[in-house]
């Protein structure tokens, strides 16, 4: 399947690792200014799309949710405390890991 693309511009990326989204492709996307998402596809394509507003509801996360919150209702019965034993189990498989979500994720 060949597919062609819509449009395409050509960017120059900085020492740093910068570029800018041309004009062009930030009128197709409608942004102005703003955050947006890179994902990077299986293929080798990249997708740019504008990143959701933190207010949105994510269908994909709201369906899950929705999903726990039925089967919770419908099988009480599964639910199972976490006990020290799971706790231990946690412990030992994460070490003494020290993780800062807020810390930038690095390229490697």
């Amino acid at each position: 399947m060949n597919v062609r693309p819509t449009l395409e511009i050509e960017a120059t990326i900085t020492e740093r690792g910068q570029t800018t989204v041309p004009a062009a492709i930030r009128k197709m996307l409608g942004i102005h200014k703003g955050a947006i998402v890179f994902k990077g596809m299986p293929d080798g394509t990249v997708i740019i799309e504008p990143k959701p507003a933190e207010d949105e509801e994510d269908p994909v996360i709201a369906k899950f949710l929705a999903f726990l919150a039925r089967d919770i209702e419908q099988n009480p019965q599964n639910l199972v405390p976490l006990t020290q034993e799971m706790l231990d189990e946690i412990d030992d498989l994460v070490g003494n890991m020290d993780i800062d979500l807020d810390a930038p994720l690095e390229d490697d």
